[in-house]
């Protein structure tokens, strides 16, 4: 039986409803897979609670997830973020069943260094964060206290130096705690720069008052090479009704490399010395302090002075400088010299030297100090020596001295010795 042919209007027939049918059915699990969708992503809205964390609850594909771990359908865990309670600087009280318990304290207490300060209102508040002054007050000047005893004063001064114009600034500030011999004095202060002694520089005269407050400045031109050679010289008088002057007391400055270097606006302060009296000996006198620490083993000597040298002046002094040796049974164990100072008959160093000596060796131990001047041609000529050490190889004074520092141990002893010759032991 051949096969039936239909029409042309029937096959279109046929065409257009397939085509209709076909995006029906497309439409329709388009929109099966939009529900479907949606479903998926809806949040379920939860009625307020008075919990401190909000939850919510997500498809029932997860919810069969979580059924399996003992989880109520519709929930995530909850994990709450909470604050843990601070027991630091709480009293704790002993139970008699071996617990501790914490005694009850305020829940708004603000730490003592953010506290309000007693004069503020009860119905203020506090904010954390302010600042307590107390703990930004600058520490109190020491320097106005704790003066030793016999002491004839003490003065302030600030010292500069302006390397390309070659001047040495000084400011004299204050003195204050003067010995003065009547309330009604007046008070001024010579300025010199060692080693001359004929000109000076003078400040106002301070009238009847005993502390009193200069705030002057003086310039000194002086070369670069020679400023670290110079000391600088501070007498404080006194200025009678007659006009004399009294001599109060006087600071003695060197001026070194540390010094100029440092902070020019540093305020430096020293004790007033009385002046010695007493005449030098035939070949001049060294100040030296001795002091020996017996934890460390060490043997510390200070060169402060030396006054009356006979200089050589035909050699064409230069300058001068001391020379310390540590010697052990007349053998030498170590040398070390001061930074030389122009040629002065008083010469001042200030200089700190130490040694290594065992405590077992201070009795075969001694120390010899030379003082040497430099001539023109860079030759070292002894002016002066004086030995201290035990009784092996001193007497007198030296030996005196030595023995104060073995009684005051981790203390200087300060002492003058008269010098003999260089060739003399």
């Amino acid at each position: 039986m051949p096969p039936r042919s239909y029409p042309m209007a029937e096959q279109l027939a046929f065409l257009i409803g397939g085509i209709i049918g076909g995006l029906l059915l497309l439409i329709g699990v388009s929109c099966c897979l939009w529900r479907r969708l949606c479903t998926t992503f809806t949040y379920e809205e939860l009625p307020e609670t008075s919990g401190p964390a909000a939850t919510f609850s997500f498809s029932r594909k997860e919810d069969r997830l979580y059924q399996y771990s003992g989880i109520p359908p519709g929930r995530l865990p909850s994990v709450p973020f909470v604050v843990p309670p601070s027991h630091q600087g709480r009293d704790w009280v002993p139970l008699h069943g071996g617990d501790w318990a914490v005694t009850p304290q305020d829940p708004c207490a603000v730490p003592e260094h953010m506290a309000c300060t007693s004069n503020a209102n009860p119905g203020d508040a506090c904010v954390t964060g302010s600042i307590n002054p107390e703990l930004y007050k600058s520490p109190e000047d020491m320097s106005e206290t704790g003066l030793p005893d016999g002491c004839l004063g003490r003065l302030w001064f600030s010292v500069e130096y302006q390397q390309e114009s070659e001047r040495l600034l000084v400011g004299l500030i204050k003195a204050q705690q003067l010995q003065v011999p009547s309330e009604t004095c007046s008070i001024l202060v010579k300025l010199h720069l060692l080693p001359d002694e004929r000109r000076f520089l003078q400040s106002k005269t301070k009238h009847n008052i005993c502390n009193p407050q200069f705030d002057e400045n003086f310039v000194f031109q002086v070369s670069s090479k020679s400023v670290i050679q110079r000391v600088l010289k501070f007498s404080v008088y006194h200025v009678n009704k007659q006009r004399k002057h009294q001599l109060l007391g006087q600071v003695l400055f060197p001026l070194k490399n540390e010094t100029l270097a440092g902070d020019h606006h540093c305020i430096i302060w020293r004790d007033l010395e009385a002046k010695n009296l007493e005449p030098p000996s035939e070949f001049g006198d060294l100040q030296f302090c001795l002091g020996y620490n017996d934890y460390l083993s060490r043997l510390t000597v200070v060169v402060l002075r030396a006054k009356g040298l006979q200089l050589q002046e035909d050699r064409g002094v230069v300058s001068l400088f001391v020379k310390v040796s540590l010697m052990n049974h007349n053998k030498l164990v170590k040398c070390k010299r001061t930074s030389a100072v122009l040629g002065s008959v008083n010469p001042v160093y200030n200089e700190t030297f130490s040694f290594k000596v065992d405590t077992n060796e201070l009795d075969t131990a001694s120390l010899s100090l030379v003082v040497l001047q430099i001539t023109e041609g860079n030759k070292s000529m002894p002016l002066g020596r004086v030995v201290v050490g035990p009784y092996m190889y001193t007497r007198g004074k030296e030996l005196e001295h030595w023995g104060q520092m073995l009684r005051k141990p981790k203390e200087l002893v300060k002492c003058w010795h008269s010098l003999c010759r260089p060739t003399e032991p």
